[in-house]
């Protein structure tokens, strides 16, 4: 099954067992079929709130996956925000293919209604990065790992996060990235360029707030650029 650099880049974040894996992806399901695959999760949840995607996807892992017990996957058509979490196990929610407000609420909407699991997202916003990961700052959240990858000439920031304080893989999150970065890398430079120069014309019209962000970038190029 051919899926893109950027769900193949969550797939291979993809490294411990999970009890539950959420994919809230808008992929007509082709990054829970990957993990179906390799048994990446006890079970896999495809979630999307378009009736006929769901119901044209149910028809296609039931062909594929016959042999599989429907406890091996489910299909949910409803809001990604409504989700119903298991209350014991290790759960895994990836949403990706949405802005960063819309997943922003996504993200507000489950912590504030499981305010004491141990939650993990892996999460890739098309756009407002920055707020996105200022948002996981003020919730508590830490990182687990981060990853740049580029797909049809689009840079995605794809962000594993938890609120498991005891995980010892957590580290603190950035607001403009940390592990991601390799600066010996003209891709991952021209991607900190462009971001740069994004903030700087913002700030031509809000200049006191959006001039503290392009110095929080200019300071992770310098700094970046003093390990090579």
């Amino acid at each position: 099954m051919k899926i893109s650099l950027r769900l193949q880049q969550i797939d291979q974040m993809i490294t411990d067992r999970y009890n539950n894996i959420f994919d809230c992806c808008c992929d007509h399901g082709l990054l829970g079929q990957t993990l179906l695959h390799r048994k990446a999760g006890d079970t896999i949840h495809f979630v999307d709130v378009v009736e006929s995607i769901m119901t044209q996807l149910r028809q296609q892992l039931e062909q594929q996956f016959s042999e599989l017990t429907e406890t091996r996957w489910q299909i949910h058509c409803q809001d990604v925000a409504t989700l119903k979490l298991p209350d014991t196990g290790k759960s895994l929610i990836i949403i990706a293919g949405v802005g960063g407000d819309l997943l922003i609420d996504l993200v507000s909407e489950i912590t504030d209604r499981y305010p004491g699991l141990p939650l993990e997202f892996i999460l890739c916003p098309v756009y407002h990065n920055y707020k996105v990961r200022t948002a996981l700052i003020g919730w508590g959240f830490n990182l687990l790992n981060e990853q740049l990858v580029r797909d049809n000439n689009q840079f995605y920031e794809i962000l594993h996060v938890s609120k498991n304080l005891a995980n010892p893989k957590a580290s603190v999150l950035s607001a403009v990235g940390s592990q991601m970065w390799d600066l010996s890398r003209p891709d991952h430079r021209q991607y900190l360029e462009r971001t740069i120069q994004h903030y700087q014309r913002m700030a031509q019209r809000q200049q006191s707030e959006v001039m503290e962000i392009v110095s929080q970038y200019k300071t992770l190029k310098s700094d970046k650029l003093a390990e090579l």
